[in-house]
């Protein structure tokens, strides 16, 4: 049984990018390597709900050893895709600079294969928020030649804050340095 949108789509530009790597980087304190998404397509006023982009690149680190000759995008970074647009959202709405880690993953299961070439949308709806710790459905799709979204994963996730460690590198980076990925027509 195929599984249904946490959010409905159809009202939502995918092909905006209002914030961009920069944009992330503001609020994310990932980087490298594992800064996973390229924007942030879109989210509403209250940051309950989410969309972002992430182009499959053929140089992505993973693609070399993830299955050689036939390159699939390990789950592990897909649900970590999600917890990354939840976790901007959470920053973005807590204004906190604190650490907040990723901390339970559950009900995940994978519907499909993610390769290089393709365009990976993330959703995500927020179940529970406080200042402490959030609740997160997040859902990767892709879209099909006529459109239509394919559900490739789906979890819920937990965050929580961790104010002791201290507040985490948070440097905006400079849009035009970077060699953005541009979607792909696969």
């Amino acid at each position: 049984m195929p599984a249904e949108l946490i959010l409905d789509i159809s009202g939502i530009d995918l092909k905006a990018r209002p914030f961009g790597r920069g944009d992330i980087a503001s609020y994310n304190p990932h980087r490298g390597a594992l800064a996973l998404l390229d924007a942030v397509v879109w989210h509403d006023e209250t940051l309950d709900h989410g969309v972002a982009f992430l182009a499959v690149r053929p140089d992505a680190f993973w693609t070399s050893g993830h299955i050689p000759g036939h390159p699939i995008m390990p789950g592990v970074l897909l649900v970590e895709a999600g917890a990354q647009l939840a976790s901007y959202m959470y920053y973005k709405r807590s204004k906190q600079t604190w650490f907040a880690g990723f901390t339970r993953i559950e009900s995940a299961a994978f519907r499909g294969l993610v390769t290089p070439g393709n365009d990976l949308y993330i959703l995500c709806r927020c179940i529970k928020y406080s200042l402490k710790h959030f609740v997160s459905d997040v859902q990767g799709i892709l879209l099909g030649p006529d459109g239509a979204p394919q559900v490739v994963f789906d979890a819920n996730i937990t965050g929580m804050a961790f104010p002791k460690v201290g507040a985490v590198e948070r440097t905006p980076l400079i849009e035009t340095t970077l060699s953005a990925p541009q979607p792909s027509r696969v």
